[in-house]
């Protein structure tokens, strides 16, 4: 063997060993997305703190490994453990209970009748499920489908791990794509199905909501909420536990650990490992681009539902509600919300309706994981 086929051999051996040999369109593909994810998050600054973990993990996830395997499913990798999180629901638990720990359902409480916008948006998850069972989809995999509809990514990975654990990833970046995607997806619907007149209604400040009050909810909807759905017993748990925990203020190192160190550390886990588990081998799939746009039509319609509902509800009301705080039903928070407050300034920059829209938006996250609890009692094997 001379030098030069001696020197061939070792750069093919040496292109073997890189990544390169390994690396396929699709993987290519998915990266574009995640860059596109990271250029969304610092640009426009869409849910930053979700889509560059998950852009992140997209990349790492789709880098060819010498076993072949994705990271998040190999025996021997750490990513392996840290994907256990997602896998068997822990990582959206923990979730809750730091969202709990961080809202303020005095606005809700103050102007109670506004629950029933949150109710209406999960109009949508019902209504994409049966559209998934028409497409042939299991009813298992139809109902973790709809849930994206709620626009509440832990309750989506929550139900698809136990419903359709082969659809995990293209649900849980599904649902934190439209989650993101809030300033985009929901004014056009909101500015089709109301009226100007509508967009410039003001409502009244809410009352003042007593401590006794805030300390007793947690519970009493906890016991309410989960007699109704027993299937949402976990998150419901959790997340009056942290508003529990806030509330009461006897707890405040309890509940500032749960509403910033923790929940900051669980959700760079779940979106970085929600990422990896991406790969383009298990993502780009027929199925899950229709994952992708009954999840879109979910979330429409969950929104068009929330405004619907408040305009119907005007027809019996003597206070007026502007339709618009409608739209906040879906269980983003607080993104819908600014988005209410964004769009009604733009008709009346003296109209305030954030702290409107926050009844139902907070009402919404409520509404969804008991949505999630019906679906997975009726459809768990």
């Amino acid at each position: 063997m001379n030098v030069m086929e001696y020197l061939s051999q070792k750069v093919v051996q040496l292109y073997e060993t890189t990544a390169f040999a390994g690396l396929e369109l699709g993987n290519v593909v998915m990266m574009v997305i995640a860059l596109g994810f990271i250029y969304l998050a610092i640009t426009k600054r869409y849910e930053p703190l979700l889509l560059i973990p998950i852009g992140f993990g997209v990349i790492v996830g789709n880098m060819p490994t010498e076993s072949g395997v994705p990271l998040v499913y190999g025996e021997d990798s750490v990513l392996r453990f840290l994907y256990f999180g997602v896998e068997k629901e822990i990582y959206p638990p923990l979730i809750f209970l730091g969202i709990g720990a961080m809202t303020d359902f005095s606005t809700m409480l103050s102007n109670p009748k506004l629950v029933l916008l949150g109710a209406a948006a999960q109009v949508g998850v019902f209504l994409t499920y049966l559209g998934a069972l028409c497409l042939a989809f299991t009813p298992q995999q139809a109902g973790a489908i709809g849930i994206i509809g709620g626009a509440d990514g832990p309750t989506a990975i929550f139900l698809a791990s136990n419903l359709a654990p082969e659809l995990l990833g293209a649900i849980a970046i599904a649902a934190y794509s439209y989650m993101a995607l809030v300033p985009v997806i929901q004014p056009p619907i909101m500015r089709l199905l109301t009226t100007k007149n509508e967009r410039l209604i003001r409502m009244k400040p809410s009352r003042k909501v007593t401590r006794q009050e805030l300390i007793m909810f947690p519970i009493v909807a906890f016991l309410i909420c989960t007699l109704l759905a027993p299937g949402s017993i976990v998150l419901m748990g959790m997340l009056f536990f942290g508003n529990l925990l806030k509330e009461c203020t006897v707890t405040d190192r309890l509940a500032l650990t749960a509403r910033t160190a923790m929940i900051d550390i669980v959700t760079i886990l779940l979106g970085f490992c929600v990422g990896a588990s991406t790969t383009a081998q298990y993502f780009l799939k027929g199925e899950s681009i229709l994952i992708f746009v009954l999840g879109a039509v979910s979330f429409a319609i969950a929104t068009g539902c929330g405004v619907l509902f408040a305009k119907l509800m005007n027809l019996f009301l003597k206070e007026k509600i502007n339709p618009l705080v409608g739209a906040a039903g879906v269980s983003a928070v607080p993104g819908s919300a600014r988005v209410v407050q964004l769009v009604g300034q733009e008709e009346d920059p003296g109209n305030y309706l954030l702290m409107h829209a926050m009844a139902p938006n907070v009402a919404g996250v409520i509404g969804s994981a008991i949505a999630a609890g019906v679906l997975w009692s009726q459809l768990a094997n």
